[in-house]
């Protein structure tokens, strides 16, 4: 287990010698606080509990009770993160179940914001609690979350919410992160304000032990600096590592895990490019992670589980659960280390054009069911660039095999060829859990892409080298 930092600063420590009884298995340790506030790292020990530490100074004593050695995950984002337990499919269900879970414990943030950087919160919603202890208004994702990663790792897990509804991206950053993005201030209010939540929400929590966060965010940036977004969210998770490993002591790890929600869905017949795009960009442009840009990251694709009856809004699906399956999937991949644990979708790995069809080649077993319009293509009679602004027609699947995809290109005329390809890139692309790619399995949906025979324009090597492989004719 790591080391866990522990933060007090009560009113009678001041420049005291303070001695600390530790659980049985640690040594006590003596330090001097010149500042106010003082911090103790344990030595690893082993996950479990209940302990009770206590502090002490001359005949005055402080005692935390109750106290587990394990995880922490921090959850992190706008409305669907804040989404709570009791808005859920069967939440009266999943409230009953979570009694089963003492060793899973929640806190929950206030929404406020600063100017400025904030060492401490300004206000904690809710405090360390045992489950179901307020958690029909913590966060659905984060809980589903922790608990299906205790159901597998059978040790304490801490889930943090700090998080807050219809909020960009732009207000979680840092100034640090703005500024590699060229993001400056825009006319905005309230918690849209650059750097407000990172400065009152995020900022306080760095002296934390974390083993790795979670994310559920983008759809405010759909409409806001929506082009700027493939440099924000990877800058932002830059920062976060860099400044969470400084302010817990080295603690946390400078690479720490990091997973992230594919967005969802919104408006069923919706022909804007704007949801696909954040999906695009959630990747840093790749269509898939971890990738060069964005390493040690895990991501749960979301599009398949649309909710057009939800009463909170289609942009708030209920099924929360298979959100926090797809995610855990992930953690237990990237951030334990288990092997086999499959938590990607399948992905192209190659793509073949022919005068009558194209072929693509997933990297796994495939599932695939018909499908007239989920791939679409553009035709065109040059070898210029691909235009963002092409008219995109349907590619209807022909057939498949264990793993590939052959698709009709027929409405290309005989002068034509494909200049580029795409798959289900819409708002709301497939019913739920009905999209046509799935992993062998039919647990993992293929995640949407786009690829063209001659890119438009490549950013960096990087992004080269993570682009998908360019069309191969024959």
């Amino acid at each position: 287990m790591s080391k866990c930092p522990w933060d007090f600063a009560p009113d009678w420590l001041h420049q005291q010698c303070v001695i600390v009884s530790l659980p049985e298995k640690v040594a006590p340790l003596s330090l001097t606080v010149f500042t106010g506030t003082w911090r103790v790292t344990l030595d690893p020990v082993e996950a479990g509990g209940p302990y009770n530490v206590t502090a002490a100074v001359q005949n005055i004593t402080a005692v935390l009770t109750d106290v587990l050695f394990g995880d922490i995950w921090l959850c992190g984002g706008q409305s669907n993160m804040l989404f709570e337990v009791s808005k859920v499919f069967n939440a009266s269900e999943e409230l009953k179940r979570a009694a089963h879970y003492p060793n899973v414990r929640t806190f929950m943030a206030t929404q406020v914001q600063s100017t400025t950087e904030q060492t401490d919160l300004i206000d904690v919603q809710i405090p360390w609690s045992v489950p179901p202890l307020y958690l029909s208004g913590f966060s659905a994702v984060c809980w589903l979350f922790g608990r299906d990663l205790y159901d597998k790792l059978q040790y304490p897990i801490g889930l943090v919410e700090s998080c807050w509804g219809g909020t960009p991206i732009e207000p979680w950053c840092s100034p640090r992160a703005l500024q590699k993005c060229g993001l400056l201030q825009q006319p905005v209010a309230g918690p849209k304000v650059n750097s407000v939540l990172w400065n009152a929400m995020i900022h306080p929590l760095l002296s934390m032990t974390i083993k790795g966060a979670i994310w559920y965010q983008g759809e405010a940036n759909t409409n806001y600096h929506q082009e700027k977004y493939n440099c924000s969210f990877p800058a932002m998770i830059d920062d976060w590592r860099m400044a969470f490993h400084q302010g817990s002591g080295g603690q946390t790890a400078l690479d720490f895990p990091f997973g992230f929600v594919q967005l969802s869905t919104c408006e069923k017949e919706s022909k804007s490019d704007a949801y696909p795009n954040i999906r695009w960009h959630q990747t840093a442009d790749t269509g898939f992670v971890p990738n060069l840009r964005m390493q040690k990251t895990f991501m749960a694709v979301a599009m398949d589980l649309p909710d057009e009856k939800s009463p909170y809004g289609t942009i708030h699906p209920r099924d929360k659960q298979d959100v926090a399956f797809r995610l855990s999937l992930g953690a237990r991949a990237v951030a334990y280390g288990e092997q086999d644990v499959a938590f990607s979708g399948p992905f192209p790995s190659q793509i073949l054009s022919t005068p009558k069809y194209l072929n693509i080649t997933y990297d796994q077993k495939v599932s695939v069911t018909p499908s007239e319009n989920i791939f679409e293509i553009c035709c065109s009679e040059s070898e210029s660039p691909w235009d963002p602004k092409a008219h995109w027609v349907p590619a209807p699947i022909m057939q498949s095999g264990l793993t590939t995809v052959q698709l009709s290109t027929s409405v290309c005329s005989p002068t034509e060829q494909v200049a580029a390809l795409r798959y289900a890139w819409r708002d709301w692309p497939c019913d739920f859990k009905a999209c046509p790619i799935y992993s062998a399995s039919k647990i993992l949906p293929a995640p949407p892409f786009i690829a063209n025979r001659t890119p438009a324009k490549v950013i960096n090597e990087d992004q080269m080298r993570n682009s998908l492989p360019l069309f191969k004719s024959t």
